[in-house]
């Protein structure tokens, strides 16, 4: 079983999907390539795969309730 993406839990956590890097950070998370979502199965696994961690990223987005505009990068 797949371990969930913990977004912007750690520096460390990481995947690759196709030629797509997702790198965790503690305050960024790094979306590094690119991605062909076929229309196949393997498409499918794909972008759900892809879909997990922007759903993970959101979801700590909502839930911080200090959120600042911006972090200035």
């Amino acid at each position: 079983m797949q371990q969930p993406f913990m977004a912007y839990e750690n520096d460390s956590d990481g995947f690759t999907t196709g030629n797509l890097k997702i790198t965790n950070g503690f305050d960024c998370i790094r979306v590094e390539g690119s991605l062909e979502i076929t229309k196949d199965r393997a498409g499918l696994e794909v972008a759900l795969k892809l879909k997990r961690a922007v759903d993970a990223a959101i979801d700590a987005l909502k839930r911080d309730r200090n959120l600042p505009d911006s972090l200035g990068h």
